[in-house]
């Protein structure tokens, strides 16, 4: 616990001077956040904030998790420090393809930005290599926890490879559908990765807890300056690599049913998006105000820090009731 709270607390002071760094890089770029017309109309004086952010949190992930690997190894702990590079790969893995959008929408000014068949094919090929790794490289096998009833079952691979897939798709999408608001991504998520680090300690995965202790680090220097009015936005660059690295450390601990309680906000936000293009395709009207969920509390009158605020108490709560039940 001593150890995970020293890389926080590292991790945190290098993504604060990294940050300090890159915004006016990303400022003097002209690397500005597009807002689209149809969206809230408070949003748009967001037009042309710093977006891209997210490389500031993969700089400080990348620095810290490379010093923590020399000083594993320089104290003959070089087996732990070897079982947190894959966790680092996924991160940069799923990073690059929001950066490449972030890139062609901003800087080469591609609206489309990458071409979602194009993203989906590049977010599954690291997906696969990832649990594939777990099964062959970790040897985790498919053992998965069912919460309802506190108990692991082991799944066949031919379902577990699939369903484990799906869940690193889904719940990037679902943190990128999250980032809409200053600071509610980066809040949830912190809280999030804090739940899956506490159970990482409990379990003594120390991997778990060394690299998401790192993130969650990362994730609060960044909001610093992510907090409304945010001074940077992270762009698919980081709500990709944040979604990659939830479901990621889920997997790893073999509890990734157990997101759909503590990811609540980033489930339920994905679902609102569902249910108003089903109902609007067969109505006509429409469910929400507007979708995702954020933004039709916003319409409703609520102010950006105040869904931040909600949406990140709900998600503390329902991270301790997951750690009660497990």
């Amino acid at each position: 616990m001593n150890f995970e709270i020293k890389v926080l607390i590292i991790t945190f002071a290098i993504s604060v001077i990294c940050a300090i760094i890159t915004i006016p890089i990303l400022k003097k770029l002209k690397v500005g956040q597009i807002e689209r017309d149809d969206g809230p109309a408070s949003h748009l004086k967001k037009q042309g904030t710093p977006t891209m952010g997210g490389i500031i949190m993969i700089i400080s992930i990348i620095i810290v998790v490379t010093g923590v690997y020399i000083f594993l190894s320089f104290i003959g702990n070089e087996e732990l420090g070897k079982k947190i590079l894959p966790l680092l790969l996924i991160t940069i893995g799923f990073g690059i393809v929001g950066f490449i959008d972030d890139f062609k929408k901003l800087v080469l000014k591609n609206t489309e930005g990458l071409k979602p068949s194009y993203k989906m094919f590049g977010l599954l090929i690291i997906a696969v290599i990832y649990v594939l790794f777990l099964i062959q490289g970790v040897k985790l096998g498919s053992e998965t926890y069912i919460p309802i009833w506190n108990t692991y079952i082991n799944i066949p691979l031919y379902l577990y490879i699939p369903l484990a897939i799906i869940v690193i798709l889904a719940t990037t999408n679902a943190i990128n559908l999250t980032d809409g608001i200053d600071g509610l991504a980066s809040s949830v998520s912190a809280i999030i990765i804090t739940c899956l680090v506490v159970i990482g300690i409990t379990k003594g995965i120390y991997e778990v807890s060394i690299f998401g202790s790192i993130v969650i680090g990362a994730i609060l220097g960044f909001l610093i300056f992510n907090l409304h009015p945010a001074k940077v936005i992270m762009g698919d660059t980081g709500s990709l690599m944040i979604g990659g690295i939830i479901s990621g450390l889920a997997l790893y601990l073999k509890m990734p049913l157990l997101l759909i309680l503590i990811a609540i906000i980033p489930v339920l936000e994905t679902l609102s998006v569902i249910m108003q293009v089903a109902y609007f395709k067969k109505t006509g009207n429409r469910i929400f105000k507007m979708a995702p969920l954020h933004h039709h509390f916003e319409l409703s009158g609520w102010r950006e820090n105040k869904v931040v605020v909600v949406f990140s108490l709900i998600t503390l709560v329902v991270c301790f009731i997951a750690l009660k039940i497990i």
